[in-house]
């Protein structure tokens, strides 16, 4: 008895968010004087105004930095800071914190490189002061700060310590107080590195595009939630918030993790906010890169929820406790 074949199953084409942009954008030529009649409103001016420029001041340094890192994961050996790492956790901490110097990247890829280095033996304490001090400490993200704060000279020098305090914290907590059945099998299975010449400039290619995808699409957000915020929050509220320290601390805290903006544009974002002193400013730009909403969930994903549960609050108020730390030295508490 043969057995009739079934045909051939047609793939239905799917719609990314590439096409629903191309096609926003086409709308938006065709239709340019009907929507310019209609959106002539002096708020949504104004909104529009602080969109375009958070998105145009951050945008080449975006793209300088998921280049750099593409180059980074297509040619540079993924076993190679664990050579240069100390045996000892302790010592090895403040080593990989700095190392995230020379890595530049958003948060998002540094996850999975954290994990990939505890599979390849680097121990946890230090991969995980690698994973928060990467996003936070690389040249991107600090010639990014001072070009939003060009009249601050000393945020850069804030933001840079109070993030790589952050990380060596964090990992002399895990190396004290950290246990290894918090975290998930797969983080730990061993794996060989492979390192194809050949695909190389595919790698290079696929990384580049993964991440300035993903972080292009939280700069947009951050560019939309900065214009909200210039046109539907009162000055007066923000203003407010410089006269109470402590309340205007928490609550960019609980922002930036709410908001989850890339490390290589939020600097654009918080500087264009009215009326907010330094340090809550400095807060948000410590806490945002350690711990926010897809960080979360990306740790959850790759380490464990018994992991991500434990280490999330952690960091949360490690860097708060370091941001207004460095803060109150370096800023005046200003």
């Amino acid at each position: 008895m043969t057995e009739i074949a079934d045909p051939p199953r047609t793939r239905r084409p799917l719609i990314t968010s590439l096409e629903v942009l191309c096609g926003l954008l086409v709308v938006a030529v065709v239709f340019q004087q009907q929507l310019s009649s209609l959106l002539d409103v002096p708020a949504l001016r104004t909104g529009s105004t602080v969109f375009v420029a958070v998105c145009v001041q951050a945008m080449p340094f975006l793209v300088l930095g998921v280049l750099v890192s593409g180059l980074i994961a297509a040619f540079v050996p993924p076993d190679a800071l664990r050579r240069l790492l100390p045996a000892n956790p302790a010592a090895a901490v403040p080593v990989a914190g700095v190392a995230g110097v020379a890595l530049p990247g958003c948060e998002c890829a540094s996850v999975p490189v954290a994990r990939r280095l505890m599979q390849q033996g680097v121990a946890p304490a230090a991969a995980l002061a690698f994973l928060l001090a990467a996003p936070a400490v690389n040249p991107i993200v600090l010639v990014s700060t001072a070009v939003a704060f060009p009249s601050e000279p000393r945020m850069v020098l804030a933001r840079f310590l109070g993030s790589l305090l952050t990380a060596c914290v964090m990992g002399w907590l895990w190396a004290r107080l950290g246990k290894a059945e918090w975290l998930a099998e797969r983080a730990l299975r061993r794996v060989e590195a492979q390192h194809g010449s050949g695909s190389r400039w595919v790698v290079f290619t696929e990384s580049a595009r993964h991440d300035l995808v993903e972080a292009g699409g939280f700069l947009v957000l951050g560019g939309l939630t900065s214009a909200v915020f210039n046109v539907v929050v009162p000055t007066q509220w923000l203003e407010s918030l410089g006269g109470q320290l402590v309340l205007g601390v928490l609550v960019m805290a609980v922002l930036a993790v709410v908001l989850a903006l890339c490390s290589e544009a939020d600097a654009f974002v918080v500087a264009s906010m009215p009326g907010l002193p330094l340090v809550p400013k400095l807060v948000f730009l410590v806490v945002g890169p350690a711990v926010d909403l897809k960080l979360i969930a990306l740790q959850s994903g790759a380490f464990g929820r018994r992991f991500a549960v434990r280490f999330a609050p952690a960091t949360f108020a490690v860097a708060i406790g370091c941001a207004v730390g460095v803060g109150a030295v370096l800023l005046g508490g200003s």
